[in-house]
């Protein structure tokens, strides 16, 4: 996990152990189908004795689960937008350019990531985790990319049991239809459109 989404949990706490209800809810299950928990750190989170203590515990795994961890911790919290939130926010706090400081070039500033890195065309293995991190709102991108409603059908029905591999069916065709075009640059813009955190392919792309 990137050191500034370490810190972020770890501002945040307190909070998220107050407030996030860890057993109730898609949390758990969505961290285990996507990866983040293996089903031993699943029983050992569910083992805790209080909602505080299991939020706790999970605070305690997830910085070990890897680069993706973060962004799919933020896709889990549809029951909880507004820690969400809280944890967009100070995101933002973190990673936002000090006023005494002069940003190399827009792009970095505004989506992120240098410019060298917004005009390459992402790999397969960028756009499987970028699959993995949007969830359920991988059709609001894929439609805002210009992928059609019966490219989309198909994607959905030839991977009706995953998620994941519709996502990334319509990913590559994006990739496969815009050749050079399809640039880092604008899947970010998209990302934007459908309301997903700058960080989400900033993590990707930079890992």
């Amino acid at each position: 996990m990137d050191p500034v989404h370490k810190e972020v949990l770890q501002k945040l706490r307190v909070d998220l152990s107050e407030q996030l209800l860890v057993s109730d809810g898609v949390l758990l299950p969505f961290l285990y189908q996507e990866d983040i928990l293996t089903a031993a750190q699943v029983e050992d989170i569910l083992a805790e004795s209080s909602e505080r203590k299991r939020c706790l515990r999970l605070l305690d795994v997830l910085p070990k689960r890897g680069p993706k961890a973060f962004a799919c911790f933020l896709r889990a919290l549809d029951d909880f937008a507004w820690l969400r939130d809280r944890l967009l926010q100070e995101l933002d706090v973190r990673t936002g350019t000090a006023p005494h400081e002069a940003p190399t070039n827009r792009l970095e500033t505004t989506e992120g990531f240098p410019e060298e890195v917004a005009r390459r065309v992402p790999s397969e293995r960028h756009l499987s985790g970028l699959a993995t991190a949007l969830g359920g709102e991988w059709e609001a991108v894929a439609m805002d990319l210009g992928v059609s409603s019966a490219a989309l059908f198909r994607c959905r029905a030839d991977h009706a049991l995953s998620c994941h591999d519709a996502a990334l069916a319509a990913l590559l065709l994006w990739r496969r239809s815009q050749g050079k075009n399809a640039t880092a640059r604008r899947l970010q813009q998209s990302l934007r459109a459908a309301g997903v955190h700058s960080s989400v392919l900033r993590d990707i792309m930079m890992s």
